[in-house]
């Protein structure tokens, strides 16, 4: 029996305001990294980040995520579909601003989803997403921390 592999880190990277962050914290853990995107994005130089350019189009980069996403594995996403896909692998979905998916809020988040994308369908203005603060990238720098550990330590 071979020993389980290392937990990968995954960053739907487009939006991703912590990527940064997610390099260092990567680092400190010597996890391997993949940045996917639809278009190039600048990345350290390092062997553990490895660089995803996929075909531009809609769920192309959640596609390539959500079909190597395993059991112990981090996924740093904004996109509610693609951390509810995440979740039924096994994995775990953490968004920039600290939240931790769970299989118990993910139904909600996917129906307040859908409720704001009718809404704005009728041309309701929802107002977005509230702006991004340092107080976020602290609840995210902890938050992925707290996942990292847990599933280095799973995989021992």
């Amino acid at each position: 029996m071979t020993a389980p592999r290392p937990p990968l880190i995954f960053i739907d990277a487009d939006a991703c305001p912590v990527k940064d962050e997610i390099y260092k914290v990567a680092a400190r853990y010597g996890l391997k990294t993949f940045v996917v995107s639809n278009s190039w994005i600048r990345v350290p130089a390092t062997v553990a980040i490895e660089q995803v350019v996929v075909d531009a189009g809609p769920d192309v980069a959640d596609d390539w995520i959500a079909e190597r996403a395993v059991p112990g594995d981090v996924v740093v996403t904004n996109d509610i579909p693609l951390a509810d896909r995440v979740l039924k692998a096994g994995a775990a979905a953490l968004a920039p601003n600290g939240r931790v998916f769970s299989p118990d809020m993910i139904g909600s988040a996917l129906a307040s989803r859908s409720i704001g994308e009718h809404l704005r369908s009728m041309g309701e203005v929802t107002g977005g997403p509230k702006a991004f603060g340092p107080q976020d990238r602290s609840k995210f720098l902890q938050a992925l921390d707290t996942l990292v550990v847990k599933a280095t330590r799973g995989r021992r």
